[in-house]
């Protein structure tokens, strides 16, 4: 194996911390693994990497001097869906809530342990890796006017205009599609497209829908598509049709 083949082979993954013993630790775990890291200790930095190389996956600190990582992420994935891991000390619900919402993977809180943060970071780069290799994600299919790649991983509105999403919204939207007006639990869905990553509570998955229906709905206090099926899951109540 070339180098070029070994080193394209090799997961990249960006850690913006400004803690820089923390942000050592991290990369030299990360090393140690079989990954290559980069660490950054604001968003400016972080900016300036992203344009140098492709990174596989950004671990993202939530308390960062300036931009705050949190707009960061909502910055971020306005334009990209480059997996995304938030790393910070804010323990509360609403801000793991807030996290999710604002596009990223998966949430994680300090201190933290570090067997259990390489699993949810292996998790989504796992997740990422497999749903593009997907066989049964080659085909397009359509609702609505939408149109969803599973090749290229694409949601297009009715302008033909792209709509960014993350790898767990789209992995969410192609299971809807895959199985129309059928009701769907929390499990199932997990089960489908590892939205939740690694052991987290079922509810984790409802951030990634109410992205998704902000995305996609016309009425988001009276969702067309996306149906909340009490005590049931969710429903796709839409018209699907693959395309040859």
């Amino acid at each position: 194996m070339s180098l070029v083949e070994r080193t394209a082979s090799i997961p990249n993954i960006l850690i913006v911390e400004d803690d820089s013993d923390i942000a050592g630790m991290l990369v030299d775990l990360m090393k140690a693994n079989g990954f290559d890291a980069y660490s950054v200790g604001n968003g400016a930095e972080m900016d300036r990497q992203l344009n140098r190389r492709k990174f596989d996956l950004i671990v993202l600190d939530g308390m960062l001097p300036g931009e705050d990582g949190f707009n960061i992420c909502m910055r971020l994935r306005a334009s990209s869906s480059i997996p995304m891991l938030m790393l910070t000390a804010r323990r509360e619900d609403i801000d793991r809530i807030l996290g999710l919402e604002l596009g990223a993977d998966d949430y994680v809180t300090k201190p933290f342990n570090s067997r259990e943060l390489l699993a949810r970071v292996k998790s989504i780069l796992r997740r990422s890796s497999l749903s593009q290799r997907r066989e049964d994600v080659s085909a397009t299919m359509t609702f609505s006017g939408w149109r969803i790649d599973g090749n290229s991983r694409q949601l297009f509105d009715a302008d033909g205009d792209e709509v960014s999403m993350t790898t767990a919204e789209f992995d969410l939207l192609w299971a809807f599609c895959c199985n129309p007006n059928k009701v769907l639990t929390r499990e199932q869905l997990l089960s489908m497209t590892h939205a939740g990553s690694a052991g987290p509570i079922e509810r984790s998955i409802d951030p990634h829908i109410s992205r998704i229906r902000q995305k996609i709905e016309p009425n988001l206090k009276e969702p067309a598509f996306i149906k909340t099926v009490r005590l049931g899951g969710y429903l796709f109540a839409a018209t699907v049709r693959r395309l040859p």
